[in-house]
Parts: C-alpha cells; sequence; structure tokens
C-alpha cells in the first residue's frame, strides 16, 4: 500500500513539476514577446526622428537651390544684365551636375521614403504586438486550466494582460 501511495506521489510531484516548467517557459516567452515589441518601439522612436530630419533638411536643400534660380531667373528678366545672366546659367549646371549625379535626390522620393519606412517600422510594431497576444494567450491558457490554475494560484503566477490598442 505504501508503494502505491508513494507512485501516486511521485506521478503528482512529476506532473507539478513539469506543469511548473511548462508556465516558466509561457511567462519567458510572453516576455520575450514584450521584449521585442520595445525593441521595434525604440527603433521606431530612433528611427523617425533621424528620417524627418534627413528629409527636412534635404527640402530645405532643395528649396535653397530651387530659390535661388527663381530669384537669378527673375532678376535677369528684370534687367538683362549678363552678370545675372551667368549666375544663373552656373547655378543651373549645378542642379544638372547634382541631378545627373544623384538623380534620386528629389524631396518628393525622399518624403515617399519616409512614409514607406514609417509604415514598414508600424507593421513590424503590429506584427510583434500580435505575437505578443498569442504568447499571453498561451500562458493564460496555461495557469487557468484545472488543475495547473491551482499551482499557478499556489506559486504566485498572475494573468498576463494582452496588448490594447494605444498602449
Amino acid at each position: 500500500m505504501a508503494i502505491v501511495i508513494g507512485v501516486i506521489l511521485a506521478i503528482i510531484f512529476m506532473y507539478f513539476l513539469i506543469i511548473y516548467n511548462v508556465m516558466i517557459k509561457r511567462q519567458n516567452e510572453v516576455e520575450h514577446a514584450k521584449s521585442s515589441i520595445d525593441v521595434y518601439l525604440t527603433q521606431r522612436f530612433d528611427l523617425i526622428p533621424n528620417l524627418v530630419t534627413c528629409v527636412k533638411e534635404y527640402a530645405k536643400y532643395e528649396e535653397k537651390i530651387f530659390e535661388e534660380i527663381t530669384e537669378l531667373r527673375t532678376e535677369y528678366l528684370k534687367t538683362k544684365e549678363l552678370s545675372n545672366g551667368e549666375k544663373l546659367e552656373k547655378e543651373l549646371n549645378d542642379v544638372i551636375l547634382t541631378v545627373e549625379n544623384y538623380p534620386e535626390l528629389k524631396a518628393n522620393e525622399q518624403f515617399l521614403n519616409l512614409q514607406k519606412n514609417l509604415t514598414k517600422m508600424e507593421n513590424q510594431i503590429q506584427a510583434a504586438r500580435r505575437i505578443y497576444n498569442n504568447e499571453v494567450e498561451k500562458y493564460n491558457n496555461v495557469i487557468n486550466i484545472f488543475p495547473n490554475t491551482i499551482l499557478a494560484k499556489l506559486l504566485k503566477f498572475k494573468t498576463a494582460e494582452f496588448f490594447q490598442k494605444g498602449e
């Protein structure tokens, strides 16, 4: 009789040990998924200001060139002075060389690139949130299913919160 009780207690102990390990594993997976969200949010917070600054600076540079060309053109048309025409020609040649060497340097393309990067980053964050919520669901299922819930309460495992929109 003592052997039977010993075997039953050993089976119960093994069951609780296995369930405890599963709970710890699921808890770690939730933390890992949460960490992934943090990584993407950090990337977004680091990337976006840099992209915006880059685009703004390039747009200023491009705007400055076109303003100078417009002013020189207007001045030349008013005065018809050759020196203004030469300045205008020099500025236009500089713009043509820039465009020939770097045809992709156009503000609208920079803004499109910014938009593409922002969209990509947001998609990555959404995917990380879905993974997190999936891991939370698995973890919560493990600790809320009977008889696992008894061990979870004894060991003070708490239900994890799903990631809500706006967090």
